[in-house]
């Protein structure tokens, strides 16, 4: 993914201010910043969910269309209908809606949606996919049970089972361990770092742990007030003098097994 000079006005407010992306295959982003400094505004950009100017294209799967830039091979993905951007890109939104009644499968075969026929049923074949995304997730033991009466872990992994029934090979989490203890935190973003490695996924996310971000990303970027403050790795971009500029904040960054570890001080 290549993003250049992104900018989003919302109720006539500039959310993001010419934000530079590139993300490569395979790579974990995690994009970190204060409240309000346009994150999840980002990520839904990303998905072609709100207005923009500025340029978002996909690399790969497939040559531009009419317009689009063959020296590059990129896709603007606006350009994109709905049912092909939801194959080559999927998002684990931060509180997801869940019709009420819903069982685990059929959430999880919701995944599958680009690739039904429109006015058609799923085929063996998605049926098989969301079954699979079920097995890999751990999640067969609640198959058949309304995904209301999860627990906020094995829900989490249920979000997760959608997104990955899409095959698409971008996945975007927005604060994915939002809500979890330190052990379902833990325990959710292995297994995307896992299915990263074995399925060739390149994943963008938004956390607010720092310490956490810093342990799994490859690349970090900061956002401060709809602008990139600093973008690169976790030893670079979580540094005392960043932090304490953007973040307002008294912390100590000491060096962790995987990636630094943010600790507040008083």
């Amino acid at each position: 993914m290549s993003v250049r000079g992104l900018r989003v006005r919302l109720g006539g407010a500039t959310i993001l201010d010419g934000v530079d992306l590139a993300v490569a295959p395979g790579e974990w982003v995690t994009i970190i910043g204060p409240n309000g400094a346009g994150k999840s505004t980002l990520l839904r950009a990303l998905t072609g969910l709100v207005a923009y100017t500025g340029s978002i294209s996909l690399t790969g799967g497939g040559p531009p269309p009419a317009g689009g830039s063959p020296a590059a091979g990129g896709v603007e993905i606006t350009a994109l209908r709905r049912r092909e951007r939801a194959r080559r890109v999927a998002t684990v939104a931060q509180s997801p809606s869940v019709p009420p009644g819903m069982t685990v499968r059929e959430y999880v075969l919701l995944g599958r949606t680009p690739y039904v026929p429109p006015l058609g049923r799923e085929s063996a074949a998605d049926l098989a996919a969301a079954d699979e995304e079920i097995r890999s997730l751990d999640l067969t033991a609640f198959a058949d049970r309304p995904l209301t009466t999860l627990s906020g872990g094995e829900r989490q992994r249920a979000f997760l089972a959608r997104a990955l029934a899409q095959r698409a090979p971008l996945l975007l989490l927005d604060e994915p361990t939002s809500a979890l203890d330190i052990g379902h935190q833990q325990d959710v973003l292995d297994l995307v770092d896992r299915l990263r490695r074995d399925r060739g996924l390149t994943v963008v996310a938004t956390m607010h742990d720092l310490s956490i971000a810093g342990e799994y990303a490859d690349r970090m970027v900061l956002l401060a007030a709809g602008r990139v403050a600093a973008a690169g790795t976790p030893a670079e971009v979580l540094t005392e003098p960043l932090l304490a500029a953007h973040y307002r904040a008294r912390v100590r960054v000491l060096p962790g097994e995987h990636g630094p570890l943010v600790v507040p001080v008083r």
